[in-house]
């Protein structure tokens, strides 16, 4: 009854402000004296549904005004993440671009490399477990990479290459377990060592040197180039780090600290150099 009561009401109301707002019409199309009388009547009669319509719809208006600026504002600050992120995107390309051309330039001028022809390749993945070093290059059989052939970095020996396919090929790192390279060191030519990977990120190991081998911390450790090793001589592998004797083995064990950076492999240089040549 109640709800009945105020919906005829309501009704009421508003066919009331129609009438109104008819008259009004009315006189103002007449004109004549009494016009502005009946209008400033009709002001006063209905003054209070307009404000309160007013007080009603304002919080409406604003809400589809609020509506509309947080729309622009979402819109604005989107524009600016993406904006930013196309700066952060851009800054990252430059600083790998500048490292890269950096290695580049560095295999432009390998001393150790001589007049052995070369073929640059970039690295395209890596893939490493608890024991195994490798890198896929983006050359291969068809640029005249071949199984067998060594790797180069700026610093020095990266490893050798194990597989190929006409456009790629696999890489062993001297970091890998099963990597191991006979190297020189001193003066003598008998002074000669195998230097073994320990596994990704590890430094290399000489195990078993004899008691009183003149090697010594910063020592430098250059391929051997044996009758039929993997590596021709006089590249260098590493920098002794630390030295250590072996209780009741009476040797030293050697620690080695790879000469080219083996987790920053961008560019390398693939040897065309197989053994016996």
């Amino acid at each position: 009854m109640a709800r009945a009561r105020h919906s005829r009401r309501t009704t009421f109301t508003v066919v009331a402000l129609v009438l109104a707002s008819l008259t009004i019409l009315t006189v103002n199309a007449r004109g004549g004296s009494s016009a502005s009388g009946i209008r400033g009547f009709f002001q006063d009669v209905t003054h209070p549904f307009v404000a309160g319509a007013r007080t009603v719809l304002r919080p409406i208006g604003n809400f589809m005004a609020g509506s509309v600026n947080y729309g622009q504002l979402r819109d604005e600050n989107a524009r600016l993440r993406y904006s930013l992120g196309k700066l952060q995107q851009q800054a990252a390309i430059n600083s790998i671009s500048s490292a890269q051309l950096t290695q580049v330039l560095a295999l432009e001028h390998l001393s150790f490399v001589g007049s052995t022809p070369t073929v640059m390749a970039r690295t395209i993945d890596i893939g490493r477990s608890n024991f195994t070093a490798t890198i896929m290059l983006d050359k291969g059989r068809s640029s005249g990479v071949l199984v067998g052939m060594p790797v180069v970095g700026s610093g020095g020996l990266v490893g050798s290459v194990v597989a190929t396919s006409a456009h790629s090929a696999t890489v062993r790192l001297l970091t890998d377990a099963s990597s191991a390279v006979s190297v020189a060191f001193g003066t003598m030519t008998t002074d000669q060592a195998i230097a073994h990977g320990e596994g990704p990120g590890a430094a290399l190991t000489l195990l078993y040197l004899p008691t009183g081998t003149p090697i010594t911390k910063g020592s430098l450790l250059l391929t051997s180039g044996l009758q039929g090793g993997v590596y021709p001589s006089g590249i260098p592998v590493g920098t002794v780090m630390s030295s250590s004797s072996v209780a009741g083995a009476g040797g030293v064990d050697v620690i080695v600290q790879p000469a080219a950076d083996l987790s920053n492999l961008g560019f390398v240089d693939v040897l065309q150099w197989t053994a016996g040549s």
